[in-house]
């Protein structure tokens, strides 16, 4: 068997064949030829083989020569050896979690914190197939990350063994890219690989399945890592051609819009993107997970658009002429109805993915590659530019539209509204903190409300819309940036989810805040319910348990919130003891039960058709 027979995910950087079987393998010496310089750093030797090495130890060596620095995961018989491999070694951190989808989204939030690729281990079976829910997620939010699984002895495979499942079918479509090892000589170019696939282009996760065979075979020598991949080269620098077209297309706009996604982010791309928007005063927009890239409160900033967007980020959208998208999927929270998303516009679409232009709506000049290096040539174009268009009458039209449809809610003391609880926090925390969320009403408030003004300060789950993300997330933001404040805003739903990540917290003094905006409710189906469905709640009153004792129980501390002359010094509180006892603080904060995320695309509605925040009137 090959060691690189894979599938392909054309949809993903069209790997495939492409990739390189150019690995150099070269070795380092044996146990009695000395150290040596430019190999990796070995491994104790383990006693109760004769041979010098395993297929564990190298799968150690080849995570150490990748930079990791810590993996989090779950033991089990199958990945034994290389737990014990790790164990011996001793210079690679590991988190033990209570759930393996809690390991995933925990690698999940250390990447998206540090821009590194996150890294989870599991056993075999349960343990894997644990892991599908954060890879999908991953793979929806081209988040890097590889994880690796242990499998059954190799002559078990397809017999139905205890605890085999076929990972590499099940996460197929899930996966960036996937391998299964046969042999120890496959671990170095495999290894380095899947965490060059993982990074490169547009990032997604990989999984390597390693069957226990291949984990305790004996090999005589570690295998030095080789070189990268050389068959394999995503787009970077977009074609100059196009970059030009896009140009004149710009330059003969009147009313255009900039709509950045989470491609930005990842490209490193926001400096240049404030800075096209600074030279040209074209208004933009970011989508959820673009939060960030674009300064909140600058004045060409039209905050989130969609679903639960900003009334005048949805109208700019609908009366543009020409709309810069920029790593940016169009998914249908951004878009609602097709066939009614800025009907007079035409597109520009950078991104580094070229099967996402064009996926979606029909677009003008495509340009495939980094948004980095496309933005930067952009800058450079529209500098050179003789005459600037004028857009001031387009930039009055949308002021007028932002005092039409301010961003309020309705404030029915003593209950606290959830979205001032948000508003709060982006009044204290320091502009570099870094907020999760889980999925609900209290993501929708946190987009909205709370002002984002630099990139990898917003951490949650976009495409998937994964419940119980927020506090494992949370976790390994913290581990991936311990110098920064780690802030997660949860829902009583999502956070029930996964609340055994409090042990795995108090258990490394990973100290973050967490506030539950506590309704009692599954809160965004519920509205649903009582907007569209003559308020028949079924199945959404949750009635969870005391959430502040629960933390305490776990070891953590905690405090209930009822009234909004408590909040202030209980977040206070809650930041300084996080800080002092590096523990997870969790404010259990009770909020209008029955408040609602406005504003509000009905579904199957044009976004221009908007329900506007409380006391406001959609003009005709």
């Amino acid at each position: 068997m090959s060691p690189f027979s894979h599938k392909s995910n054309t949809a993903r950087d069209e790997l495939g064949l492409m990739l390189s079987r150019q690995i150099r393998l070269t070795h380092s010496g044996g146990p009695n030829s000395g150290p040596r310089k430019d190999a990796m750093n070995t491994p104790a030797k383990p006693q109760d083989h004769k041979a010098a090495y395993t297929g564990a130890d190298a799968v150690v060596a080849c995570l150490k020569h990748q930079g990791v620095e810590v993996i989090f995961g779950m033991t089990g018989g199958s990945i034994m050896p290389v737990y014990d491999a790790l164990f011996r070694d001793g210079s690679i951190q590991h988190m033990i979690v209570g759930h393996e989808q809690g390991a995933a989204h925990m690698a999940e939030g250390y990447a998206r914190a540090t821009g590194k690729v996150g890294v989870v281990m599991t056993t075999s079976g349960p343990g894997a197939t644990n892991l599908v829910t954060g890879l999908a997620d991953a793979f929806m939010d081209s988040t890097p990350m590889v994880a690796i699984t242990g499998q059954v002895t190799s002559n078990l495979l397809g017999n139905d063994a205890f605890q085999e499942a076929d990972m590499r079918g099940i996460t197929m479509p899930i996966t960036k890219h996937n391998y299964q090892i046969s042999s120890v000589d496959e671990l170095p170019g495999v290894f380095a690989e899947a965490f060059f696939v993982a990074l490169s282009g547009r990032p997604g996760p990989v999984l390597i399945d390693l069957p226990k065979d291949v984990m305790t075979a004996p090999c005589d020598h570690l295998l030095a890592a080789p070189s990268a991949p050389t068959g394999y080269k995503p787009p970077y620098r977009g074609h100059p051609l196009q970059i030009e077209r896009a140009l004149k297309v710009l330059a003969q706009a009147k009313q255009p819009v900039i709509l950045a996604g989470g491609g930005v982010i990842i490209a490193g791309a926001h400096e240049e993107l404030r800075e096209l928007a600074r030279i040209t005063g074209i208004p933009v927009s970011t989508s959820l997970m673009g939060l960030g890239a674009f300064p909140a409160g600058d004045e060409l900033y039209l905050g989130m658009p969609g679903m639960h967007g900003t009334g005048y980020a949805n109208l700019a959208l609908h009366q543009a002429d020409l709309i810069l998208c920029v790593g940016n999927r169009l998914d249908d929270r951004v878009t609602g109805q097709l066939d009614t998303f800025a009907p007079n516009a035409q597109f520009i679409h950078i991104d580094v993915d070229a099967s996402e232009i064009g996926k979606n709506l029909p677009c003008l000049v495509p340009i495939v590659g980094d948004a980095k290096p496309v933005l930067a040539a952009m800058v450079k174009g529209v500098a050179a530019w003789d005459e600037k268009p004028d857009y001031s009458l387009w930039r009055d039209q949308i002021e007028t539209w932002k005092s039409c449809y301010p961003m309020t809610y309705a404030d029915k003391s003593p209950a606290i509204a959830p979205q001032a609880v948000v508003e709060l926090l982006g009044r204290t925390l320091p502009q570099e903190a870094i907020v999760v969320t889980g999925v609900g009403q209290h993501q929708m408030y946190t987009t909205q409300f709370y002002p984002f003004k630099e990139p990898r300060t917003l951490i949650s789950s976009g495409g998937l819309g994964t419940m119980g993300f927020g506090l494992p997330a949370a976790v390994g933001a913290k581990v991936g940036a311990p110098d920064k404040e780690v802030v997660l805003i949860d829902g009583d739903g999502s956070f029930l989810m996964t609340i055994q990540e409090l042990a795995t917290a108090v258990r490394y003094k990973v100290g973050i805040v967490v506030l539950i905006l506590n309704n009692n409710f599954l809160g965004m189906v519920r509205q649903w319910q009582e907007m569209f469905l003559d308020k028949r709640q079924a199945e959404t009153d949750l009635q969870p348990p005391p959430y502040a004792r629960v933390a305490q129980a776990f070891g953590g501390l905690g405090r209930e919130v009822s009234t909004t002359e408590e909040l202030v010094e209980a977040i206070a509180w809650a930041r300084a003891e996080a800080a002092e006892k590096h523990l997870p603080v969790v404010l259990d904060v009770a909020v209008a039960r029955e408040a609602l995320v406005l504003p509000m695309v009905p579904p199957g509605g044009a976004n221009a058709d908007f329900i506007p925040c409380p006391g406001q009137k959609r003009e005709e």
